[in-house]
Parts: C-alpha cells; structure tokens; sequence
C-alpha cells in the first residue's frame, strides 16, 4: 500500500521570494531572471538561477542548477519528498531532470507560453509512460514572477537597436 503524501503549502509563498531573489541575482548578470530552490524537510537544499550565458551551458537553466546543487548537497541523485520551486514554468529538459530525480512537487509561478510543459505546451507530468509522478501546482506568486520577466525583457528592448526583441523561449 501508497504511503499517504502529505503537502504543506504553508511556506510557498516563502520559498518562492527565495526563487525570486535568485532571479533577480541572475537578472543583474544579464541572465534571463529565472531562480528556483529545492525544499526538503522545510530546508532549502538546493539553489540555482539561469546561468547559461555565463556558464557558456545551454543546460544552465535555474531548476538543473539548483537540482545538482540539491544532489551534491545530499550526495544522492534522487531528491525524494522534495519540493522544487521555480519562478517560472519548467521546459521539457528540466522535466525529464525532475522527473528522472524523483522530486515529490513541482511549484511555479508564471506560465511559460512558449516552452512550458507543465501545462502551457502538454501536460508533460501526466504522461503514462512516465516512471515517477510528480504533484505540479502553478500560480503561486504568479504576477511577482511574472513582472520580473516583463520587466528585464523590456529592459532588454530598450537597449537592442531599434526596439527590436529578442527571440526565444524565456527559459534562456
């Protein structure tokens, strides 16, 4: 028999102004201003924003840095009962490390139109092919999240010659 899971959302809104600090740690580096933290046991083991400019490593997105900082923290590579919290909406690469991670939850806050596959682009968790379920819940700080990529975008603009944006997927 399934032992029972049991979620505490008591704190969400804590780790995700964790997340967002690291966005914006990021976003002074000139990276796209994604942060997310691992939570286990209501300690954060596991920090990471999107590094992949400076890192020169396409796969530098905030939840597979803050997932390896988890795995070293712990010397394991499967992170279980643990909660991942990241700003914006996982893409496809960082939901197979989830999922291939065993992390128990994953809270977003922004939707990601593009490349998000929570529920944005498939419901990517749902899969039944998938070995590992993960509890997905989105929205949680959803305006803050989303302000912080609105505004380093728009920033972003305002330096690029004649306005132009720049193309892409938020995550990188």
């Amino acid at each position: 028999m399934k032992k029972p899971v049991i979620i505490d959302r008591s704190r969400d809104d804590e780790f995700m102004r964790e997340a967002l600090s690291l966005a914006a740690e990021g976003a002074r580096l000139g990276e796209v201003p994604v942060g997310a933290v691992v939570v286990q046991d209501g300690k954060v083991i596991g920090r990471g924003f999107n590094c992949p400019i400076s890192t020169h490593d396409p796969s530098a997105h905030a939840e597979m840095v803050a997932i390896r900082d988890a795995a070293a923290s712990l010397e394991n590579y499967r992170l279980p009962g643990s909660t991942l919290y990241v700003t914006l909406e996982p893409c496809s690469m960082c939901a197979g490390l989830i999922v291939h991670s065993r992390i128990q939850r994953v809270v977003y806050g922004a939707t990601e139109p593009k490349a998000g596959v929570a529920v944005s682009r498939g419901e990517f968790f749902s899969q039944h092919f998938l070995n590992h379920r993960v509890l997905i819940e989105g929205g949680v700080s959803a305006e803050a999240c989303s302000q912080v990529l609105s505004e380093f975008f728009k920033g972003r603009r305002l330096k690029t010659r004649g306005g132009e944006a720049a193309q892409g997927s938020l995550e990188g």
